[in-house]
């Protein structure tokens, strides 16, 4: 009662103001679009670790969940309050909450290129399955506190890194996650149960991108839920669908009341240091895409009425991203870009508050197990579809017109990243390609290798070169050939690992002739080849 008294005596403090409508009807459709949407997330990254890295779903669930919720319930109650404090700075009543969750391009990375791969390489090197997973956990943690402090530090620069890094590259590379991972990956796990995943899936279409309202104004996405859920318990009872073992196999009980995260706050994790820096190259862009999609998310909400402070909004994204990495949390948090729609919605301060406590309650008590158990994959995934096709649609949308191509070229080293998934799995079930396809295998791997960072570096060049700045795509090739000789992008490694210039070490075999000395000076004559074009164009048009 003391803080619902400390807020209500916020909206009052101006007298000539219209008292601050904080809850409304439209805070019940807000909070289920945002709730579900966090669930999602976390329901994802414990399903896809277990799933294709046969990481233990009991140790993910007493470890991760707790601290991913608490940055969660850290950045939605700051929101909240925010909300408060620009309702009464105004005078208005109907200031909406900026929404705040979990980063779903970032879940996909931190599964696939951060802690899966740090667990099977612990596993490798003969390290017992629990102490790997805590190994995995303690590089998830020193990752994610590291995101947050860099976007802490972009938080008073937030202008500067918009201005530097141009449109395309940012989107186009958010682009490139949302069709490759966010969109691709979850439709593999609808087919696998279409019954239930497709007709979720077209609930979701229709209410969400077609926005053609569900019968009795149910919010589309709980809709999809409530249907898919339905669908998946009559059909197993029923004997026409099969199972889900792997939901089945987790005991929920044991979940309740994780005290076991806890001791992430000896800071025991820190020792991992040294395994994660090969993995800020993954971790780093994610980082910035976030803060530039706070900045939108910002100019979003002040092109919708609500005018927020774009650097305080970035802080408060950099501080529950901190505190969930110090709790065990091990995905980033961000703001989400449909301000507008959950204003649109009639949504204020409570639906973001409600989220608060929703996730706060599963992930600190356990109650989460339960949900993760109940709850079909199949049902609740299409919300992810979704994600991916807003986002893209978006990256588009954002950009001008004529530098679709930067964003459809940012898109391709996310693809290769895609293949090189699958292909990895076949590798490790016994295949054994030939020459010929080992070569082309690798050429996939080195496209892939820090992906995010080419694909950002690949569509700002096509964008210089769009608008005939020479000068600055020679400039983009040079960031490229620097950041191959340290293995930032293209590194020849199955890990992907960071290295010096004068120590690459041993190459593997079909490495003969594209190692990253070949590669930067490929970008190097390239940054030459640009600069003196231009230097060319100059004296044409000084001659005429």
């Amino acid at each position: 009662m003391p803080v619902f008294a400390s807020l209500w005596s916020m909206t009052n403090m101006n007298p000539a103001a219209t008292p601050y409508r904080w809850a409304a009807p439209g805070d019940i459709n807000a909070f289920f679009g945002l709730a579900l949407d966090n669930l999602a997330d976390l329901v994802l990254a414990v399903s896809l670790l277990a799933a294709v890295f046969d990481y233990p779903v009991q140790f993910a669930l007493a470890h991760f969940v707790p601290g991913t919720a608490a940055g969660v319930v850290v950045g939605d109650l700051l929101f909240t309050w925010m909300a408060f404090r620009l309702a009464r700075r105004t005078g208005r009543s109907d200031v909406t909450a900026m929404p705040l969750g979990l980063d779903t391009p970032s879940t996909f990375g931190m599964v696939f290129f951060v802690l899966g791969p740090a667990f099977a390489a612990a596993v490798a090197t003969g390290m017992e399955r629990d102490a790997a997973a805590r190994h995995a956990w303690h590089v998830g943690m020193c990752a994610i506190v590291a995101s947050g402090v860099f976007k802490f530090a972009c938080a008073f620069a937030a202008g500067s890194v918009r201005r530097l890094v141009p449109r395309a590259g940012l989107l186009g590379s958010l682009a490139a996650i949302a069709l490759a991972l966010i969109t691709f990956l979850p439709l593999l796990e609808i087919f696998d149960s279409p019954l239930v995943g497709l007709v979720s899936l077209g609930i979701v279409l229709a209410c969400l991108t077609a926005r053609i309202p569900f019968p009795f104004r149910i919010p589309g996405a709980l809709a999809a839920l409530l249907v898919g859920g339905l669908i998946h318990y009559l059909g197993t009872s029923i004997g026409w669908l099969p199972a889900d073992a792997a939901h089945a196999a987790v005991n929920p009980r044991a979940a309740l009341w994780p005290v076991e995260w806890l001791a992430a706050l000896r800071f025991e994790w820190l020792e991992a240091w040294g395994d994660t820096v090969k993995y800020l190259p993954i971790v780093i862009p994610f980082a910035l895409g976030t803060v530039v999609g706070g900045i939108d998310c910002t100019e979003s909400a002040a092109a919708a009425g609500d005018e927020y402070d774009t650097g305080r909004i970035i802080g408060v994204e950099a501080v529950a991203t901190i505190v969930a990495g110090a709790c065990g949390g091990v995905i980033q948090t961000t703001p989400y870009i449909g301000h507008p729609a959950y204003k649109a919605m009639g949504g204020r301060a409570a639906y973001t508050l409600a989220t608060a406590i929703f996730i706060g309650l599963a992930g600190l008590t356990g109650t989460f197990a339960y949900l993760y158990q109940a709850i079909p994959g199949p049902a609740i995934l299409p919300i992810l579809v979704f994600i991916g096709l807003e986002i893209t649609a978006q990256s588009f949308h954002a950009t001008p017109q004529r530098h679709y191509p930067a964003v459809a070229i940012a898109c391709v080293p996310a693809l290769a990243a895609l293949v090189t998934i699958q292909a990895d799995k076949l590798l490790a079930a016994g295949a054994q390609p030939g020459a010929a396809l080992a070569r082309e295998l690798f050429s996939m791997r080195i496209l892939a290798a820090g992906f995010i960072v080419t694909s950002l570096i690949w569509a700002g060049m096509v964008a210089a070169l769009i608008d005939r700045k020479l000068l600055q795509a020679a400039g983009w090739s040079l960031v490229a050939a620097a950041f191959t000789l340290f293995g930032v992008i293209h590194s020849p490694f199955p890990d992907g690992r960071l290295f010096l210039p004068w120590s690459i070490g041993t190459l593997p075999a079909e490495a003969a002739g594209r190692g990253p000395l070949e590669l930067a000076t490929a970008y190097a004559v390239l940054a030459a080849f640009f600069a003196a074009w231009h230097v060319w164009l100059e004296r044409t048009r000084a001659d005429r």
